[in-house]
C-alpha cells in the first residue's frame, strides 16, 4: 500500500468514528495544503503539497463530504494555477470570489 491510501485510510478510520459530518471543510491554501505564500513563487514553479494534504482530501470525498478552499492570498491566479498543476482543483466545489471586508 502506498503512502497515499495509507493516509487515506487513516484519514477514513478517524472519520468513520463520527457519526455526525460536516457537509462541507473549508481549506486554506498557504501553509495549510502548502508548505508556502503563493505570493512568494511564480506560476511557472512546480508546487507541492504537504505529504499528508491529498490523502486526507481524497477520504472527505469519498464520505461524500465537500471541500472547498479560502485563501487572502493576494495572488490568487498563481493559488489556481497551482491547484491546477498538482491536479487537485476539482476535488473543490466551485470558487467565489468576495471582495468585501469584515470590520
Amino acid at each position: 500500500m502506498g503512502d497515499l491510501e495509507k493516509v487515506k485510510n487513516e484519514a477514513l478510520e478517524i472519520i468513520g468514528q463520527f457519526e455526525n459530518l460536516p457537509r462541507l471543510v473549508v481549506f486554506d491554501l498557504d501553509y495549510t495544503l502548502w508548505p508556502f505564500y503563493c505570493e512568494c513563487c511564480y506560476e511557472d514553479e512546480i508546487p507541492y503539497l504537504y505529504p499528508h494534504a491529498k490523502g486526507i482530501l481524497e477520504a472527505l470525498k469519498e464520505k461524500g463530504i465537500h471541500v472547498a478552499v479560502a485563501s487572502r492570498s493576494p495572488a490568487p491566479d498563481i493559488a489556481k494555477t497551482f491547484l491546477h498543476k498538482l491536479g487537485i482543483h476539482s476535488m473543490f466545489v466551485p470558487m467565489v470570489r468576495l471582495s468585501c471586508c469584515i470590520m
